[in-house]
């Protein structure tokens, strides 16, 4: 059910307040084709009511003819922002970027973020936006388990379904995602509620059994029967099973890039108000499938790019993919048991 503009002010509001928009500062709201109208409207009035400044800039879609999939998310890397300057400037004068179009794993993203700039991501439908509002307790929670994941030296994975994989941990930063920004430099999803990190290079080793239900995305679906990634020296070196199996082996191929095998960030879920089901209620183009993503007790693992966590690998090709019931360990003990967050587990 839609919600009303007054609910989603509400929510941008918060928003706004937990990132720390003063009056008189000035707020780029970073647009497309795709953007979705009522979350433009709602986020202009909420700034504005905050004494800000909302300047609009609407930019020309690229990579239609290169990407075999309209998501955003579905060729990564070259954005309206590529080799253009003016806008670029823009936004880096701007105390706070509102991305209503996608602009991840770019270089002017880094860019901006490096000169001070702030950006949060908002893109999914105004319902899910509403639902999953941001609060301080989003944040202590996923800042508690960040300093649990930055004092492990390893992270393992186990699965009824077959899954026992390892990966050394400590040569990146922590993802830590929790709905707003509230500092210079940083970047942030709402809605979001996980926290991840990318694996040392070379060491992601063992078996990922992706079992039916898990989820691809961008392919935005829901698995119905088993795949088997074999990790080897950082990278997926065989992708076993049926159809979906050469679905998404044939996807990866497209882009022509080995780099697209290599194993990208991993975490898990933190977020209690989002729900694995939610994806399949939604057209494919409609979402960019927060929900799966963030749903507490899920193992997120990628592949692709690293380059958004001071990486070389800048492929085009980005996967990530949520899986329900595995177990995560940090130095041999439990964040998540089985699906369910250790505190939930008990």
């Amino acid at each position: 059910m839609p919600v009303s503009d007054f609910e989603l002010i509400q929510s941008w509001r918060q928003v706004l307040e937990l990132s720390g928009l003063q009056a008189g500062q000035s707020v780029a709201l970073l647009t497309a084709q795709g953007t979705n109208e009522q979350t433009l409207r709602c986020a202009i009035i909420a700034v504005q009511e905050k004494g800000a400044i909302a300047n609009r800039l609407d930019l020309q879609p690229v990579n239609g003819g290169t990407s075999l999939s309209r998501d955003p998310l579905a060729f990564v890397g070259t954005t309206p922002l590529t080799n253009n300057r003016a806008a670029v400037e823009m936004l880096t004068a701007s105390a706070l970027v509102l991305d209503l179009m996608t602009l991840l794993f770019s270089a002017e993203q880094h860019e901006i973020l490096a000169a001070g700039g702030r950006i949060l991501l908002a893109v999914e439908p105004p319902e899910v936006l509403v639902r999953m509002t941001p609060t301080a307790q989003d944040r202590e929670q996923v800042l508690a388990a960040s300093k649990k994941l930055q004092a492990a030296k390893q992270m393992r994975v186990t699965s009824q379904a077959g899954t026992d994989a390892t990966f050394a941990l400590g040569d990146y930063p922590m993802l830590e995602e929790y709905g707003f920004v509230d500092r210079p430099g940083r970047w942030d999803h709402w809605p979001s509620g996980f926290l991840a990190t990318w694996s040392n290079e070379g060491s992601a080793e063992g078996r990922i059994v992706l079992a039916p239900g898990d989820i691809l995305l961008p392919q935005k679906s829901y698995l119905t029967a088993p795949i088997t990634c074999h990790l080897e020296k950082g990278f997926v070196r065989a992708i076993e099973g049926g159809f979906e199996a050469d679905h998404l082996r044939d996807y990866m191929d497209s882009f022509n890039d080995p780099e697209v095998y290599a194993v990208s960030h991993i975490g898990w879920g933190l977020q209690k108000r989002a729900h694995w089901a939610v994806m399949g209620f939604y057209d494919r183009e409609a979402s960019i499938g927060m929900d799966p993503r963030a749903c507490a007790g899920n193992f997120l693992w990628s592949t692709g790019p690293n380059n958004e966590a001071g990486g070389t690998r800048d492929t085009a090709c980005h996967i990530d993919i949520p899986m329900r019931g595995c177990t995560v360990m940090l130095d041999g003990m439990p964040v998540v048991k089985d699906g369910k967050l250790v505190e939930d587990a008990q």
